[in-house]
């Protein structure tokens, strides 16, 4: 009997389930599609770090920046120019730590024993200066009349003047980066795929071998089986790496131990990176490390992420204050407007439901009728927009609009390679352009339907609260 007069009801009143529906559909669209919003601000956001940290990677650690940087550790280049060598090519390299701010190797060690902390490794970020050229003397051309004046007055010199040479230099900066061999899943390397050649085994951990980011390669015409000379040692190209999002960290990979030998920087590292053994307790496990390792900088990804700016900051700002709030106002007035709809339903069936508790119907009967009418306003109006979030995400996602992401532009406490984020020094603003997405999960469905059950229970507290004040004399008054 319930279902009987539950279908002929709704069936009766399809306009009005309609209007209920469609009110509860457009809030629980709009609360999908601010949340998948959201969350592909999140991925983006990820995509971001990771070009700066690496998979896996929950902070670095670094040196803290001392008050004034060691100028002494400025590029300086010597060339011979001797009389019999000087139109002979010759060529400089200066390799340097970046940010002049390096930690002891014990330090990564140290780290690694902290409470909280899964593991830690250390690399060596430097910066590579090659200066490559020659210089050219001058031929001397005597002036017209020639010889010598040595008469009175005349000065016994040639007459002409020096025309041509000069010196003529090519300078090349590029970024390298000493990475621990022995230690795969943790680095920077790990936010690139390696699409040509291969990665270093664990045991090249002082092989004069290198992996060549493809932007660089690509410039420098270089492939696996290539060789890159630096400060006159010769590695063998292995492998090309393709950054997964925004600039590799550097534009060459060498085991850590080779790069200390090139800089001179032997037991040193410029970061730790560090993985926490849960993702929930990286601000302790950043409060232990500060606290027990003195002389440091601790750098989280919610630290780096306040560095972030640009588009996609100013959206990611928007999609999780001003979207949250008005999908919040917006699914209030659409379950307040269900209920009024209910409610005003309910006082429009007055004859109809004193009529039914006259033959018999009680109370608690008559207001069931009505939640359950409700109940499946509410679930329609879930289908609706679940279907229209859905849809609102897929479009997002087909136009995939690019948002920029603004890193740098000050010092800071991150040392990661390439990052502009060298201890000490000031960071070079970096942009890279990240495509949005709108994935929706499971979970976000689940709050969908739960949202639609509570539209309904609402709708249907509304008008059954009216349902049960109804007396059969209110029927009777209304008989013409």
């Amino acid at each position: 009997m319930f279902f009987t007069y539950l279908r002929r009801e709704l069936r009766r009143r399809r306009r009005a389930a309609l209007v209920v529906a469609s009110g509860l559909a457009l809030g629980i669209a709009l609360v999908i599609v601010v949340t998948s919003v959201s969350s592909g601000m999140g991925k983006a956001q990820d995509k971001v770090l990771q070009s700066l940290y690496g998979l896996g990677t929950d902070m670095t650690v670094t040196k803290a920046a001392a008050p004034t940087a060691d100028t002494s550790e400025r590029p300086r280049f010597q060339f011979d120019a001797q009389d019999g060598d000087s139109d002979a090519e010759q060529s400089s390299d200066r390799v340097m730590v970046q940010g002049f701010q390096t930690l002891s190797t014990a330090t990564v060690t140290e780290v690694g024993e902290q409470s909280g902390v899964s593991d830690a490794v250390g690399g060596l970020s430097l910066q590579v200066i090659k200066v490559n050229g020659q210089f050219t003397r001058g031929q001397f051309q005597q002036g017209e009349g020639g010889g010598q004046q040595g008469g009175p007055g005349g000065t016994g010199q040639p007459q002409g003047e020096v025309q041509g040479g000069g010196a003529n230099f090519d300078v090349d900066n590029y970024s390298v980066f000493g990475t621990d061999v022995t230690e795969p899943a943790l680095g920077p390397l790990t936010s690139s795929k390696i699409t040509s050649g291969r990665t270093f085994k664990t045991t090249e951990t002082n092989a004069e071998v290198a992996v060549v980011d493809s932007a660089y390669a690509k410039e420098k015409k270089l492939k696996a089986g290539s060789t890159v000379t630096i400060k006159s040692v010769k590695y063998s190209v292995i492998g090309i790496a393709t950054a997964d999002s925004g600039d590799a960290a550097a534009n060459v990979y060498i085991p850590l131990t080779q790069a200390q030998t090139l800089s001179d920087s032997k037991d040193k590292v410029t970061t730790v990176y560090v993985r926490a053994t849960d993702s929930q307790k990286i601000d302790s496990v950043k409060s232990a490390i500060q606290k027990n390792v003195s002389g440091t900088t601790v750098t989280t990804s919610a630290d780096l992420a306040d560095t972030v700016s640009g588009s996609l900051s100013t959206a990611s700002s928007l999609a999780t204050s001003v979207g949250k709030w008005l999908s919040v106002a917006v699914l209030v007035a659409a379950f307040l407007v269900a209920g009024l709809l209910t409610s005003s339903a309910v006082s429009r069936r007055v004859r109809e439901f004193g009529t039914l508790k006259a033959l018999g119907w009680k109370s608690g009967r008559v207001t069931g009728q009505v939640v359950g009418e409700a109940m499946v306003n509410g679930l329609l109006g879930g289908a609706l927009g679940i279907a229209l979030g859905l849809g609102g995400a897929y479009v997002v996602t087909a136009i995939s609009p690019t948002l920029q992401a603004e890193m740098g532009g000050g010092t800071g406490g991150q040392g990661g390679p390439g990052g502009g984020f060298g201890g000490g020094r000031q960071a070079a603003a970096r942009t890279l352009d990240v495509a949005l997405t709108a994935p929706v999960s499971v979970t976000t469905v689940a709050v969908a339907v739960g949202l639609a059950v509570a539209g309904g229970l609402i709708a249907g507290a509304f008008g059954g609260w009216r349902a049960s004040r109804l007396r059969p004399a209110d029927a009777l008054r209304r008989v013409e």
